[in-house]
This record gives C-alpha cells, sequence and structure tokens, in this order.
C-alpha cells in the first residue's frame, strides 16, 4: 500500500483503487470539500504523474475518457482548488509521492489496463439527493427529478413560469459552463424535443451563474445527472443488462475457495508472459524489473 499525507488531502492507493480524501486546509476548494472521499477503481486510470517544483510538486491524476461523470459534465473546467484529481505535496514529501506513482504504474503494467476511452461510467458520481442554491435559483436532484426555483434575483419573465420540474427521462443532456471574466455562467438541461438558444437568464431551465463562490457547487448536480444519462460513447439501447442474481451458496463458497489457487495461477501466467515480452524486446530492463516485481508482491 502507498499513503501520502498533505494539508490539500490524503491519498491511498491499496493495488485496487485509489482513495482520494480532501483535506482541511483553506486553499481546498468548496467543491473539492462538498464532493468528499472519491475511490478511483484501478481501471478507470489512465496515468499518474508528479511534477516537482521549487516551493512544491504536484501529483495529478489522468483518468479514462469516458471514466468520470464529473469529469464529462465539467468539461475540464473546474479551477484547481476544485479539481479532485491533483494534490499539492510539500517539498519533503517528494520521495513518497514518487513512490505512490510508481506503484500506480506497476499496477496499470501489471493489470494492462489500457488507456483508451470506455463506453460506462466507472465512478457513481456525487451523491444524491442533492440542492445547490447559487447565482438566480436553487437546483436540487433525488436521483429521479430535477427541481428548479428561482429567487428574487431572477429575470421577471422566467421567474413567473415558477418553479420548474423535469422529469430525468425527459432530460437529454446537461450543461455547466463557469463564469469567466465577464461572462455569465450556467448550468442548463437540454430537455427532449424542446431546443432552446435563449440565454441562460431567460432560460426556466437552466440557472445563471455569476462566478460567486457557490457556483462550483452546482456542477455537482450536472455530474448527478450525467451519472444518470445514457453514457455517451454508447445509445441507451446498448446499455448493459441488469446484472444477474447472486450465485446459490455452494457454488459461491466454491469460488471463494478455489479464488486463492485461481488467482497464483494467473500471476504465474503473467510472469511468464512478462518474460516472453521482455526477450522479444516489448519491455526494456527496467520495465521488466519493475513489472516482475509487483507481481511477486502479489504472490
Amino acid at each position: 500500500m502507498a499513503e501520502i499525507i498533505q494539508k490539500d488531502g490524503t491519498w491511498v492507493f491499496d493495488g485496487d483503487a485509489l482513495r482520494l480524501t480532501p483535506g482541511r486546509d483553506k486553499n481546498v476548494g468548496l467543491l473539492r470539500r462538498s464532493l468528499g472521499e472519491i475511490t478511483v477503481p484501478l481501471r478507470a486510470l489512465a496515468g499518474v504523474s508528479f511534477e516537482q517544483g521549487r516551493r512544491s510538486g504536484r501529483l495529478r491524476l489522468r483518468l479514462r475518457d469516458g471514466a468520470d461523470p464529473l469529469l464529462h459534465a465539467t468539461g475540464g473546467r473546474l479551477a484547481e482548488p476544485h479539481d479532485p484529481y491533483g494534490l499539492t505535496v510539500e517539498p519533503d514529501r517528494y520521495g513518497v509521492a514518487a513512490y505512490l506513482v510508481d506503484e500506480v504504474r506497476n499496477a496499470l503494467l501489471l493489470e494492462q489496463v489500457p488507456a483508451g476511452p470506455v463506453d460506462e461510467y466507472l465512478l457513481p458520481g456525487p451523491a444524491v439527493p442533492l440542492s445547490v442554491s447559487a447565482g438566480d435559483g436553487t437546483a436540487s436532484f433525488d436521483g429521479e427529478q430535477v427541481r428548479l426555483e428561482w429567487n428574487w434575483k431572477t429575470e421577471d419573465a422566467k421567474a413567473a413560469a415558477g418553479t420548474r420540474t423535469l422529469a430525468l427521462a425527459d432530460i437529454a443532456a446537461v450543461e455547466w459552463q463557469p463564469a469567466v471574466g465577464l461572462e455569465n455562467g450556467h448550468l442548463r438541461f437540454i430537455v427532449r424535443n424542446a431546443p432552446t438558444e435563449a440565454p441562460a437568464k431567460y432560460d426556466p431551465n437552466a440557472v445563471e451563474l455569476w462566478g460567486f463562490k457557490k457556483d462550483p457547487l452546482m456542477a455537482l448536480v450536472a455530474a448527478a445527472v450525467q451519472a444518470r444519462l445514457p453514457h455517451p460513447a454508447r445509445p441507451a439501447a446498448e446499455r448493459p443488462a441488469p446484472l444477474p442474481a447472486a450465485a446459490p451458496a455452494t457454488a459461491t463458497a466454491t469460488a471463494s475457495a478455489s479464488g486463492t489457487e485461481d488467482e497464483h495461477d494467473a500471476l504465474l501466467r503473467r510472469l511468464r508472459e512478462l518474460g516472453d515480452l521482455h526477450r522479444g524486446g516489448v519491455l526494456t530492463d527496467e520495465e521488466f524489473a519493475l513489472a516482475k516485481q509487483a507481481v511477486l508482491k502479489r504472490m
């Protein structure tokens, strides 16, 4: 296991997943604190890097495209204080950071995790129900419906339409755009068969954002809804079928008893594969040594 504890947060890698827990430092963004602990499965990772600096370093995770509904909903527009996949590292912990990077890279190599895109979400997104007030309204989501309520700052015609309730089945897409410079941002829900080009200020299916402190929290609502929409890389008709019922107790017990033996055999096969790749020139001496060491640790 590899672990690094910093003011910004704590990252723990157990070989199968990375647990990212936000710290309590004042520099940790409101969205990051509200999101809480995130568990990133190994198969969702495309890579990890560590950049050293004179005063501090930075650990960064790169997730596979389409794996995280939060990243999809925000389109890479989260500012650094709110980005859950970066961690500031103090100089005296550079060695620990480098060790964590090596462990994650070895595991990715060992498990042969591809870096390409996926057609299903591998992270669940923010928990529901949730409700956020920012800009000209409040957006609430309970997993089935989005509710939009307006405040005294809402444009009159939009407020006159009253509270909006959108069923998840009626939502085709969700957009989150932060305020940048003089341009206001928004959280907008694209409703099926009801296209609009109206600015968020006048759109009854959008909350207008003005760049205030709570604006980033609207990204949580966007991500929670996105996680429950058909994955953009996969048509709704092709979504996976429900998982089959649990196996009988006897079968489960048998599988448990043979699990250790099967895993040991798989690791032996992996060692032989690594040896073939090394002899064939696919792996360098250093890459082969690192991968072999990771396999032996598992054994």
